[in-house]
């Protein structure tokens, strides 16, 4: 393993017993799958220019999110065609102990995916952050609303997963007319929350592509 940073070093060898290298050299010769692990401004993130930059066709590009430390993420792979499907199983199993795995067709819709789940859990936070601020304002402890906050993500997301219906359906069905789901739902479509979610997601894709541009030149 390779971590430039001294201190994550240390941290790596007291918490894991990993002994970690501070720079690349002639040992990765002996791996079979080497895990470029990097923010997209320190690395080349097209697999053009990654392929192009060390000399080898057999690379697949991966966009996480942060659940994965729990073995909660889904992470999209796009893999280039002198992939095997014996190597693209091989990373099917590695990225597998952190969550789900998507593979897509076309590398381009990695940015959509950035948009959509790399930077998904930010929102989700966000609107944890509003949730726990309307309880307080509504007369609940922080602590309290917070984890009515947390709870309810969850739930949501768990029946979701378990659920063949659409979002819309499951939305339906707790949205009773004139009760109290409706005047929420009715403010947020009078405001244009859905909307305004829908812009934001093209504006964090659109600056995928721009980063892509910037930091994926061979």
């Amino acid at each position: 393993m390779v971590e430039p940073f001294a201190e994550a070093r240390a941290a790596l060898l007291q918490q894991h017993g990993v002994l970690a290298q501070p720079e690349a050299g002639p040992f990765l010769n002996e791996a079979a799958l080497v895990i470029w692990a990097v923010k997209p401004q320190m690395f080349r993130i097209r697999t053009d220019s990654i392929a192009q930059w060390l000399k080898s066709e057999r690379v697949v590009r991966a966009m996480p999110n942060t659940p994965a430390l729990i073995g909660r993420g889904i992470t999209a792979l796009f893999a280039r065609a002198t992939v095997t499907a014996a190597e693209r199983s091989r990373v099917d199993a590695v990225i597998a102990t952190t969550g789900d795995v998507l593979w897509l067709a076309a590398e381009e819709q990695l940015d959509a995916v950035t948009a959509l789940s790399g930077s998904g859990p930010a929102y989700m936070f966000y609107f944890m952050e509003a949730m726990r601020a309307a309880g307080v304002e509504m007369g609940l402890p922080a602590e309290q609303a917070y984890q009515l906050a947390v709870s309810t993500f969850i739930g949501a997301g768990e029946l979701a997963r378990a659920s063949s219906e659409p979002p819309e359906v499951l939305r339906r069905r707790v949205t009773s007319p004139g009760g109290t789901t409706h005047a929420a739902i009715s403010m947020m479509a009078q405001t244009d929350v859905g909307g305004q979610f829908i812009r934001a997601m093209h504006a964090a894709r659109s600056r995928a592509t721009e980063m892509g541009q910037e930091f994926g030149s061979a």
